[in-house]
């Protein structure tokens, strides 16, 4: 490794220590995602034709997660007015203590730390637009990278290699293992989360499932948050399922267990041959990801894992090396 790129990847370094002390995993994951769907679309090569459909799959995306919430914003506290009452009767039949009886306690309970009043209402609205702006600003990086990837302004012609220009060349490489590492981990997370959907579907449709776009839209959404999101989505459905009847509650829980054991078969194939990477070491980096920039680095620490991997897999070990040129 010759001294520019060993520059390269402490100033690399330094930019995702960076990141993630700003919280600005939202931007960085806008700007993978964007710059994701701007290849995707490029398939014929015309990148005014990317643009155009970029755009409008941007103007689709929030349209629909807008509804999303909206819906989700109206219905969840349905559901959990009836749910907990019938999860309430039935732990207590069985014997079981839970934190909560009623939708009340159960808000109180998730709640308790958290302050009431006109300061907290400005603080959650100067997230809310903070989170906005690096949206929009992530949306615009990607655009803009895929329209200009040089390091300059204008295209120049090429001259004598300077210092600048061999350190945005080994910066660019660096960016490119990173956003391949995304590619990969993202692609295989979305055809997991899509499998699980289909499947999910399958199971809400054939129990008559009240809520059932709102569910599998969930279903999707937790999907692409690796391990955990499925814990998250499960337990929304076997509240649900409580609602209709304790029975159906149980049977929801034990198909949802069963279909996650079967999907660890088919994740160990799509996961292991893209990522190879272990469970352990993936909850450290969810862990670590969630304490710095919470859902963004949950989903970006599997991606964070694969770079590094793959960054030091391209390099031999010292003694490998010099045990070569002995």
């Amino acid at each position: 490794m010759n001294r520019t790129a060993q520059v390269s990847f402490v100033l690399f370094t330094l930019l995702m220590a960076l990141i993630a002390s700003l919280n600005l995993g939202t931007f960085l994951l806008t700007a993978l995602f964007g710059y994701l769907a701007l290849q995707v679309f490029n398939l014929r090569g015309s990148k005014s034709l990317s643009v155009v459909l970029y755009l409008l799959t941007v103007v689709v995306v929030v349209a629909g997660l807008t509804y999303f919430a909206a819906l989700a914003y109206r219905t969840f506290p349905k559901i959990a007015d009836a749910a907990i009452p019938a999860m309430a009767e039935f732990a207590e039949k069985n014997g079981i203590d839970l934190p909560f009886t009623d939708y009340a306690s159960l808000k109180v309970s998730a709640l308790e730390e958290a302050k009431e009043g006109v300061a907290t209402i400005g603080r959650y609205a100067r997230i809310a637009s903070l989170q906005t702006i690096l949206l929009l600003a992530g949306m615009v990086v990607a655009l803009s990278v895929f329209l200009n990837p040089s390091w300059t302004a204008a295209r120049t012609a090429p001259g004598v290699p300077t210092a600048y220009s061999e350190l945005t060349s080994e910066l660019g490489l660096r960016f490119k293992t990173l956003y391949q590492s995304f590619a990969r981990v993202m692609g295989a997370q979305i055809v997991i989360a899509a499998i699980n959907t289909i499947l999910t579907a399958v199971f809400l449709i054939i129990c008559r499932y009240p809520y059932t776009p709102l569910l599998l839209g969930l279903v999707f959404l937790c999907g692409l948050l690796p391990i955990v999101g499925n814990l998250t989505s499960n337990t929304v459905i076997v509240g649900v399922g409580f609602t209709m009847s304790p029975k159906m509650g149980l049977i929801a829980l034990i198909f949802l267990v069963t279909i996650h054991k079967l999907e660890y078969f088919l994740n160990s194939k799509i996961i292991g041959t893209r990522i190879d990477s272990p469970m352990w070491l993936t909850l450290i980096g969810l862990v670590i990801g969630e304490r710095l920039m919470g859902v963004p680095g949950m989903i970006l620490a599997p991606v964070i894992l694969h770079y590094v991997k793959a960054e030091m897999s391209v390099y031999r070990a010292p003694s490998q090396t010099s045990s070569l040129t002995e």
